[in-house]
């Protein structure tokens, strides 16, 4: 038997690279690393010093006599008087503030004065403005659930969010038909605390910001009028 012959293949010539210089080797591994430290938490071998920060004192905002603040769940107010009273063996300061829509006096304890805050300004007065002149928000959700969002509104102290309710629940008119018994209540909540922080603001009668008030909103017929 004759031994058949191996036969061999030619393996095709494969095309060796030159090397790469080792200048430029060393130009992409800084590249790397630079990329690396800039993009990754974990890329950076030096060690980041970490300084300590001193707390600033927080400033309290200090409120004088005569001054007018708004009391979130009573509205507008004035401080008569600032007082002192011994607690056990504490001493505190607090505020005497008269709500006047509402007859009442608040005794607020300095260190709790977060609850309150300053009257707003002409300008944020301006924009409730013209938050009472756009169109109302119609909702149709069931009237317990909005009612209880308007209350949460009047009683969130933030004068944009009662002027949204105002212009709400507003119906352009006086006639106690085109209301629910409990919409005019809210309405007229929310009303008479937005008209008394106008009065303590522009410092005009109550007569002159319901006539304001009224014309933004649209009001055929005055409240005064109608009582």
């Amino acid at each position: 038997m004759k031994k058949k012959k191996k036969i061999k293949k030619k393996l095709p010539k494969v095309k060796i690279k030159k090397k790469i210089k080792l200048k430029t080797l060393k130009k992409v591994k800084l590249k790397e690393d630079t990329f690396v430290k800039k993009n990754t938490p974990y890329g950076s071998e030096e060690k980041i010093e970490i300084k300590k920060i001193k707390k600033q004192p927080t400033e309290k905002k200090q409120y004088s006599v005569k001054d007018y603040v708004v009391y979130p769940k009573h509205g507008v107010g004035k401080i008569t008087a600032i007082e002192k009273a011994n607690i056990g063996q504490i001493e505190i300061q607090f505020y005497k503030i008269f709500i006047e829509k509402e007859k009442l006096t608040l005794t607020v304890p300095i260190n709790q004065q977060f609850n309150l805050r300053p009257i707003s300004s002409i300008n944020q007065i301006n924009k409730c403005v013209s938050i009472l002149k756009t169109k109302p928000k119609i909702k149709r959700t069931m009237w317990s659930r909005r009612a209880q969002e308007y209350d949460q509104k009047i009683n969130s102290g933030k004068i944009y969010e009662l002027s949204e309710v105002v212009k709400d629940l507003n119906k352009n008119t006086d006639i106690i038909a085109d209301q629910s018994y409990s919409e005019r209540q809210l309405f007229e909540k929310a009303y008479e605390r937005l008209k008394s922080e106008f009065e303590a603001v522009l410092k005009i009668s109550p007569e002159e910001v319901q006539k304001k008030m009224d014309k933004a909103l649209g009001r055929n017929v005055s409240l005064e009028d109608s009582e």
